[in-house]
């Protein structure tokens, strides 16, 4: 599966149009936030325990997806598209970087 058929997956079965409404946007979002909450609450717990659980770190880094694929969609955007704008900004910063 590709991430853009992922998102199309993930569209579907969070019910998002193409016109979503503010509230539904507002709910993916706040899932959004909520679960890279969760990503972080495991990382808290590596620096405080020393040990991470790391099959709960990759399952809210797939809700994690799971959110900001339903977002892509809602805003129609295309995941695979978003991900190389991304490469791009990030290489264009680091050659930024090392010509300074």
């Amino acid at each position: 599966m590709t991430i853009d058929e992922y998102a199309a997956w993930a569209a579907m079965i969070a019910k998002v149009d193409e016109h979503p409404s503010n509230e539904r946007l507002s709910y993916l979002g706040l899932g959004l936030a909520g679960e890279s909450g969760e990503v972080a609450e495991h990382i808290k717990k590596l620096l405080r325990d020393g040990w991470l659980d790391q099959a709960g770190l990759v399952d809210e880094l797939g809700d994690v997806i799971y959110y900001w694929a339903c977002l892509c969609a809602a805003t129609g955007q295309q995941p695979s598209e978003l991900l190389k704008a991304s490469a791009a900004r990030i290489n264009r910063r680091l050659g930024e970087a090392a010509s300074r």
